[in-house]
């Protein structure tokens, strides 16, 4: 049988981790509301953060996957220049499992 007991520490991690979530939401609205108009350079970093995200996501995944996922990743990015997310999120996973299991990558 498992044990499904929980640690005092764990515990604290998560709702400090839950804490700190919410405040920097909830921060970031605030200082937000109280512009009566946002400032361009305040306007250029909030539109730069998908950007980052993005980076920080598919980076690792780039530099320390196989080239099926090099491949994938380009097919994705090529795709969606032209057509919806959805659609280029099939054509990635589609480009890497035919790498994988018709080229062996």
């Amino acid at each position: 049988m498992m044990d499904l007991s929980l640690e005092p520490t764990i515990v604290w991690i998560v709702l400090a981790a839950a804490v700190a979530t919410f405040a920097t939401r909830i921060g970031g609205y605030v200082l937000i509301a109280r512009f009566r108009a946002i400032p361009p350079r305040v306007e250029a970093a909030l539109n730069a953060v998908p950007a980052a995200v993005l980076t920080t996501l598919f980076a690792p995944a780039f530099f320390t996957g196989g080239l099926e996922i090099k491949l994938a990743m380009i097919a994705g990015l090529l795709v969606s220049l032209r057509y919806p997310g959805l659609i280029a999120i099939v054509a990635g996973w589609a480009t890497a499992m035919i790498a994988r299991h018709v080229f062996g990558l």
